[in-house]
């Protein structure tokens, strides 16, 4: 089977975290070339996994002869960078959140459609073992009407672990665009449409910045969702968590309850109206904390979709949704208003 070639654009603590050593652990993948345009963090990347490194994406996509890239930048140069690469022929697995608005969203679903090739949008949530086993419960109707949720993401910010500290793009509204609720908050959007199956219709949020006065984005958000068969919770996106990490998420049901991610030993326990109480141990989330989860999936989903060529487990359409949550979110704070996320 013919290795599939892929670059890695984008040199900060995500790609050294999860791409990297992700593509570099495939049997699959051949890593030829990495990309920066901080030429030294390239250089050092490059050396590391004995690769050309390039400081300009447009070089990378010339000269590397890859099949694939992942995309690993500043939010705010997703979609150019993305949509480049479609057009060179190159198949994309884009970070979160997969672009600024709803239009770079859509013109990267289009480039994909007229390339004929694959766009992923890495949310990883949805291949977390207990995310996944409380989707076929719900799925199955063991557990009956959903009436409510909750659900946070939070941690004491990016600056704790990306390269460049307090003085990165996550903290900078030009580059970011949003701050945790985009960072955090679009991951759990994600996971609420997979596990719930179904779409979040309305959204009123609450965007602060309240732990850190350096940045020019939100820090701190809590948002009411509804769904579009009623049923309404919450989402917390934080990153002001001093403490532990928090990334857990608890569903009401008509039967019983779903504790995912909630409980240090058990990644999910299952408390039904009789009493009955079911725990599961699946693994652990993937976390920035020590002993999270080793591999993400995201990386080996996307290159068993290409080299099969099967459907992407996220499509750019999966990722334009949840984020057209985030987006509803963010003019629900401006507006004061309860706003209906676009179709």
């Amino acid at each position: 089977m013919k290795k599939l070639r892929v670059g890695v654009i984008g040199c900060g603590s995500i790609a050294r975290h999860r791409h990297l050593p992700e593509y570099a652990a495939n049997p699959n993948v051949e890593l030829v070339a990495v990309c920066d345009n901080n030429a030294e963090r390239a250089l050092e990347i490059g050396e590391k996994y004995g690769v050309p490194s390039y400081t300009s994406f447009v070089e990378l996509l010339r000269n590397a002869e890859v099949d694939a890239v992942s995309v690993c930048t500043p939010n705010y140069l997703h979609a150019p960078i993305s949509n480049a690469a479609l057009l060179a022929g190159v198949h994309v697995l884009c970070e979160k959140p997969m672009a600024t608005s709803e239009e770079e969203a859509k013109s990267m679903i289009e480039t994909a459609k007229n390339s004929g090739k694959k766009l992923m949008i890495a949310h990883n949530q949805r291949f977390v073992a207990s995310h996944q086993k409380a989707r076929q419960l719900i799925e199955s109707g063991e557990v009956g009407k959903i009436y409510s949720f909750r659900t946070a993401f939070g941690h004491g910010g990016p600056e704790g672990w990306s390269v460049e500290g307090k003085e990165g793009w996550f903290f900078q509204k030009d580059k970011a665009f949003v701050g945790a609720m985009g960072d955090l908050g679009v991951h759990k959007t994600d996971l609420l449409r997979y596990v719930l199956g179904e779409e979040i219709v309305e959204v009123g949020a609450f965007v602060e910045t309240s732990a850190k006065e350096f940045a020019t984005v939100d820090d701190t958000a809590v948002c009411v969702l509804k769904t579009e068969s009623g049923t309404i919770g919450t989402l917390a996106a934080s990153w002001s968590y001093v403490g532990k990490e928090d990334n857990s998420t608890i569903i009401y049901g008509e039967n019983a309850i779903l504790r995912l991610e909630d409980d240090p030993n058990n990644s999910l326990v299952v408390q039904y109206k009789n009493g009955d109480v079911v725990n599961y141990q699946l693994g652990k989330i993937q976390s920035n904390d020590e002993g999270g989860q080793s591999s993400s999936h995201v990386i080996d989903q996307f290159v068993d979709a290409v080299l099969n060529d099967k459907e992407v487990p996220v499509s750019g359409e999966e990722g334009m949704k949840s984020l057209g949550v985030i987006l509803a979110a963010l003019e629900s704070n401006e507006t004061k208003q309860i706003v209906r996320v676009k179709e």
